[in-house]
């Protein structure tokens, strides 16, 4: 029996969505670069949601072929959702796709209004204030605020998620703004995404994003590092040649230099 009698149900969800950043228009070169990025697997992007990043366009009179780019990421199991960062002329083309638009600060709208509606609101009637006391004298001048310290960009502020159950196959744990910190090992087929660095101290064999909201300070350290696919703000490395083998199963950081996923070993160098 079901628990409720209503025929459907609205809650807030949360989902996790790769951002396709979009540097151009040309899809023949889309293509290529889709097929040089993930090396012929298919199971490279495994149907993720995909929100088509159109901010880096800086010239309205890129026209972008909305039907061929969906389906063209659909190509590549990328299933676009929304889309971040379209100008004004954009905005028909793209709800014609069914797409959301993406205001970029967490903010969705499926349509109808490109921003929400003002917010209006009705206060209730209050009686005038009393004037106030006349003062002897003037009230000295407030100390200034001391100000904030300031905050690394894209840092995490929240305590990080710890997990200490094996990662299965086919699981998928999401750190939302902050560290990710596994306790037990991670079997292929599991997949950590962390908006902050990924920690494991265990075997790490399946798949590791790092920094998934565009921290390029993010890393992966692992005591036994042999993962399938690993990311760091977005740039992928896969290891389908196998991990180095210098490097395998040992105690292994990987970090973002550039535009070039680094892996370096943490073991202690032995004595002589």
């Amino acid at each position: 029996m079901p628990k409720t009698t209503l025929p459907i149900e609205i809650k807030i969800s949360t989902v996790v969505a790769i951002s396709t950043i979009l540097h151009s228009a040309d899809l023949e070169a889309i293509d290529s670069a889709l097929a040089s990025m993930t090396g012929g697997v298919s199971d490279f992007f495994e149907d993720e949601f995909a929100v088509i990043d159109v901010s880096a366009f800086t010239s309205s009179a890129w026209t972008i072929d909305w039907a061929a780019i969906v389906a063209l990421l659909k190509k590549y199991r990328l299933n676009a959702v929304a889309v971040r960062g379209a100008s004004p002329l954009m905005i028909d083309a793209i709800r014609a796709q069914g797409l959301a638009l993406d205001d970029g600060s967490g903010g969705v709208h499926a349509g109808g209004h490109a921003t929400p509606p003002p917010l209006v609101v009705h206060a209730a009637a209050t009686p005038a204030p009393e004037p106030a006391p006349a003062l002897a004298a003037p009230a000295p001048a407030p100390e200034p605020a001391p100000a904030p310290a300031a905050s690394q960009p894209g840092s995490p502020a929240l305590a990080p998620m710890v997990i200490d159950t094996p990662v299965r196959a086919g699981q998928r744990i999401y750190a939302r703004g902050t560290d990710l910190i596994v306790t037990a090992v991670v079997n292929n087929g599991a997949e950590l995404i962390a908006d902050g660095s990924i920690h494991v101290y265990a075997p790490l064999n399946g798949r590791a994003l790092a920094g998934a909201s565009g921290n390029a300070d993010a890393r992966i350290f692992a005591l036994s590092m042999q993962p399938e696919l690993v990311s760091i703000a977005g740039v992928y490395r896969t290891f389908d040649e196998g991990f180095p083998t210098d490097l395998a199963r040992q105690p292994t950081q990987i970090r973002l230099v550039g535009d070039r996923i680094d892996i370096q070993s943490l073991a202690t160098p032995s004595r002589a």
